[in-house]
């Protein structure tokens, strides 16, 4: 007679051979295959089937490429000398001249292709310097928190006492002399106080987060816990209202070149194409109708992709 036990240990290796493969041990590889939706795929998918985004960036990309080649667009320079023929001066739109021409006699087409460029340089670049600055600033304050936190606040609230415009009407007039580059520093100026409450907002609903805590307790450092867990949580709120900013400082270019204190010709702006046509509009619709109508798209597709992230990004709405 076998001994049970051999006979027992015979069944269990029997057992541990022909063991299905498809068990728990073998399960936990797939599990770690397994992608979690996060909130950007989230988001990224409801972009892909939102047509008010596909709309919105279809004419940003369209904005971008004119602004980067407008000589695709335009066979003549609004920069030549022979660009602008005084006998022409209000002539209307015709089939070679599709915008007509304004009151020094030159192509409004040509010219509104080219004033792109100026537009969409201040938009970029101020809201970048914005969320750059609002960004860092609002990170450090939100994190550190004590004496930082409030002098950063303290400073804060000055640049939130003088108003955009108001505040870029008086810089300006103060410099005399202006393009696109300057205008973007001096709204930049003005414009960072608005995210660095946001970020710091953001900052202080994260930093004391569970997987914060454990990444602490772990022995991560202050910098890797603010790279890897705080700043990808708390970045989205900026980046919705950054987007939506970038129209905002696209009009408030235009308002300060209409007053004459923004981009100076010989540069072109549609605030400035509005200037020119403001004392003929009435004789002439179309010298201003376009410039106008350009400067509305524009402000319109990047609030229109602004409102699209805004929905993707907030929880609440899903």
């Amino acid at each position: 007679m076998r001994d049970t036990t051999t006979v027992g240990a015979e069944m269990t290796d029997t057992q541990t051979v022909g063991a299905p493969t498809t068990g728990a041990p073998a399960d936990k590889p797939n599990r770690k295959k397994e992608r979690v939706a996060s909130l950007w795929s989230d988001a990224l998918g409801d972009l892909r089937r939102n047509p008010v985004f596909l709309i919105g960036a279809f004419l940003v990309v369209c904005l971008l490429v004119l602004s980067a080649v407008p000589q695709w667009f335009t066979a003549s320079s609004p920069f030549a000398s022979d660009a602008c023929t005084l006998q022409n001066s209000l002539k209307r739109p015709s089939a070679d001249h599709w915008f007509g021409f304004d009151i020094q006699g030159c192509d409004i087409y040509t010219r509104t292709i080219w004033a792109t460029r100026n537009s969409v340089i201040v938009g970029i670049v101020t809201t970048t310097l914005v969320v750059t600055v609002g960004s860092v600033l609002g990170l450090l304050a939100g994190w550190v928190g004590g004496i930082v936190d409030s002098v950063l606040s303290r400073f804060t609230e000055i640049f939130f006492a003088i108003p955009l415009l108001l505040g870029g009407m008086l810089i300006m007039s103060g410099l005399g002399t202006g393009n696109a580059w300057t205008v973007s520093v001096v709204l930049a100026t003005l414009g960072w106080p608005q995210i660095f409450r946001i970020m710091r907002s953001s900052v202080l609903q994260n930093k004391n987060n569970d997987y914060v805590v454990a990444a602490r307790a772990l022995g991560a450092g202050s910098l890797r816990i603010t790279v890897r867990h705080i700043l990808p949580n708390a970045i989205a709120p900026v980046i919705v209202v950054g987007a939506i900013s970038l129209g905002v400082y696209i009009g408030a270019e235009a308002a300060l070149s209409y007053l004459g204190i923004g981009v100076q010709p010989p540069e072109i702006s549609w605030g400035l194409m509005v200037s020119d046509a403001s004392v003929r509009w009435l004789q002439a619709p179309h010298v201003l109708l376009f410039p106008a109508a350009a400067l509305s798209i524009t402000v319109l597709a990047f609030i229109m992709v602004g409102d699209a992230v805004r929905d993707a990004l907030d929880p609440k709405l899903r």
